[in-house]
């Protein structure tokens, strides 16, 4: 009677694995089914790596490397004085919110930099992470205040 304790498989179903370089009684060794001898039949990969040029020098290598990159810069979102001028009435209170939401910084995780580009005639009371010296200086010039944040 067939039930589930003497199912078996049928006949031809399944194969072995084949057992490649086992010696030449196996049918596959010497060689192990990779060819004759070359790079392919030497245990790599045709492309070890991307850049591999089949043994030629590197183009990467041979040219010349320039420059630095600073691991400590910090980002800042930019702010310049023509778009607080344009932006905020005489007497305002420009905060980083403010900011953000008369879409004057686009990407709200870096800190503000106001940067001295055009010229402002508003009182404004400017709450910045930053500011540049000229500015800082331009806005207190006009009777406004520049109010570092942490």
């Amino acid at each position: 009677m067939l039930n589930l304790g003497n199912l078996k498989k049928a006949i031809g179903s399944t194969k072995d694995k084949r057992r490649v370089g086992r010696g030449k009684g196996s049918g596959m060794g010497n060689q192990a089914t990779r060819g004759h001898d070359g790079q392919l039949g030497r245990g790599s990969k045709r492309h070890p790596y991307a850049g591999f040029e089949g043994g030629q020098m590197r183009l990467v290598r041979i040219l010349p490397k320039r420059g630095f990159t600073n691991p400590h810069r910090i980002e800042f979102a930019v702010v310049n004085l023509t778009a607080l001028e344009h932006t905020f009435n005489a007497n305002d209170e420009v905060t980083y919110e403010k900011m953000v939401e008369t879409g004057l910084v686009k990407n709200f995780k870096l800190p503000v930099k106001v940067l001295a580009r055009g010229e402002i005639t508003k009182p404004l009371t400017v709450h910045a992470h930053h500011f540049s010296a000229a500015a800082k200086e331009m806005i207190e010039k006009v009777g406004g205040k520049a109010v570092e944040v942490i």
